[in-house]
């Protein structure tokens, strides 16, 4: 039975979650603690990551649901202490269990440490819950969306003012997108029909390092998994534009469809680019869509210095840029772009008469994402990004790329004058790769090498002094670096190579030596 003292508890209750006074109180805390976090991590002074196993942590965050609540009463003169203080340490529960990406020693996945500028933007529009699907929803939203698509598309090299892309939230997601256009535009009906039909199945052909969203894709798209074909690398694990060509030919001549070539700039396990204007000229002759994951690399356009590794970008049919990785956004933000603007109008083919107004006025109907993404209710994932470059220009987006890729090349001099390093290819961004070799195992299997490099790696890790990967190189361990903390300077890079040895040393001294 309802009763009023019950209603009464709950609009109190409610009243005290949508308090703008306690909003503001809490929001100046939040900024106060964040202040002090950002100081001490950029300095060093603690863990990386600060390491539990998960039932450790799955534990705290559960006592922390099971609390006694606060008594919700905004009108108690000790409601706004209670809240101030059990906000804070829920923050700082947060802040001291999580990975410290802005600490200059976290040089591991391209999971890049953020400008917090920028997250600020997205807090707003967090806070005010700011959506999209139809412009009306998003008015503001959806033009900021529109401004920095049409910006960025222009620095890579799509035409002035053309609307030719959108957002997604991640790279996956943005490359399933492009793939679904590119099936419904090769196989014609596929949408409506599916895709089986006479003959051979349809294939993808992908670079052979491409980033396992490509072949999940394949899978979703219902193309296979097994019908994903990888096309030869060169000696510095880039797509070879003349293999492919062979590639292709023989499908043609075999009568098998090609949905897309996927070619990347850059593939994720070394940072290789694909030399994209030989691919483009390729992919024209043999009329095959060619969609390039650019997740990582595509902000090189930004870059006086390296925009020459994304030469010809603009001219595949469809392309990703993850800008919450090298424009140093929060996550998630991630571009897909089409040569030819209709296509994004081809992934989606659907009507929602409850969504979408006939009346609308004017061209508003062009603002509505709902109908170029996979996503109805979709986040303002545009404001970190609108803010950033309103607040300091496009000219930051070129420090960062150059300031990161700069020091993956000293790297690898680093690694060259170390004796007992092997820097495994030359870097063409902030993605290095190498292994550790002491003395000891200098005419030891690779296998061995390899398993010991992946030990140096999860004990140093878990110590929280480092964080960097691994990643396997024709099946031997390595370790992998990316330099994608702007923070980071030569002498923490030479820290590393230092607190590997120690590492090693301490690996070395507890355990029996690895078997051959």
């Amino acid at each position: 039975m309802i009763t009023q003292a019950s209603t009464s508890v709950a609009r109190d209750r409610i009243a005290a979650a949508y308090s703008p006074d306690l909003i503001g109180r809490l929001a100046h805390q939040l900024a106060d603690q964040l202040k002090s976090h950002f100081q001490m991590v950029m300095r060093s002074n603690g863990n990386v990551l600060n390491w539990n196993v998960p039932a450790v942590n799955l534990a705290c965050a559960h006592q922390h649901l099971e609390q006694e609540q606060i008594e919700a009463d905004p009108t108690h003169p000790d409601f706004a202490e209670q809240v101030g203080q059990r906000f804070a340490s829920l923050v700082q529960t947060i802040l001291d269990r999580s990975h410290n990406l802005h600490d200059p020693r976290y040089i591991g996945h391209q999971v890049p440490a953020s400008s917090p500028l920028a997250a600020l933007f997205d807090a707003v529009g967090s806070a005010t819950n700011q959506v999209m699907a139809i412009y009306e929803m998003g008015p503001w939203a959806s033009a900021v969306e529109r401004s920095v698509v049409e910006a960025v598309g222009e620095q890579i090299g799509l035409t002035r003012g053309e609307f030719a892309g959108l957002i997604t939230h991640g790279g996956s997601l943005a490359n399933l997108t492009g793939l679904l256009t590119a099936r419904n535009v090769r196989l014609a009906q596929s949408w409506e029909s599916g895709v089986a039909r006479p003959g051979r199945p349809p294939v993808l052909v992908v670079h052979a390092d491409a980033h396992y969203g490509i072949t999940r894709s394949a899978g979703i798209l219902g193309i296979g998994t097994q019908q994903v074909i990888r096309a030869p690398l060169d000696e510095r694990r880039r797509m070879e534009p003349r293999q492919l060509d062979q590639l292709l030919t023989d499908l043609r001549n075999a009568s098998t469809p090609v949905v897309a070539v996927a070619a990347c700039a850059c593939a994720t396990p070394i940072g290789a680019f694909d030399p994209l204007p030989d691919i483009v000229e390729v992919c024209r002759k043999h009329d095959v869509w060619l969609h390039v994951d650019a997740a990582h690399g595509g902000a090189a356009a930004f870059s006086d210095r390296y925009r020459h590794l994304v030469a010809g970008l603009a001219d595949a049919d469809s392309f990703i840029c993850d800008a919450h990785k090298m424009m140093f956004v929060p996550a998630l933000c991630a571009f897909v772009f089409y040569r030819n603007p209709s296509h994004r109008f081809e992934a989606f083919r659907q009507d929602a008469p409850y969504l979408f107004d006939p009346t609308t006025p004017g061209d508003t109907a062009d603002f509505d994402s709902g109908l170029t993404t996979i996503e109805c209710t979709k986040r303002a994932a545009a404001y970190g990004l609108w803010g950033l470059w309103s607040l300091f220009g496009r000219q930051l987006f070129a420090d960062l790329v150059d300031t990161t890729f700069d020091l993956g090349r000293r790297f690898a001099e680093i690694l060259h004058e170390a004796h007992d390093f092997e820097c495994l290819y030359e870097p063409q961004c902030n993605i290095v790769v190498f292994r550790y070799i002491p003395d000891e195992l200098r005419n030891s299997p690779p296998q061995q090498v390899g398993e010991f490099n992946r030990r140096i790696r999860r004990r140093l890790i878990e110590s929280g002094e480092f964080y960097i990967v691994q990643t396997n190189i024709n099946g031997i361990g390595a370790l992998r670096i990316t330099i994608i903390n702007p923070l980071t300077t030569e002498d923490h890079l030479r820290g590393l190579l230092d607190a590997i040895r120690q590492t090693a040393r301490d690996i070395s001294s507890s355990r029996p030596p690895l078997a051959d």
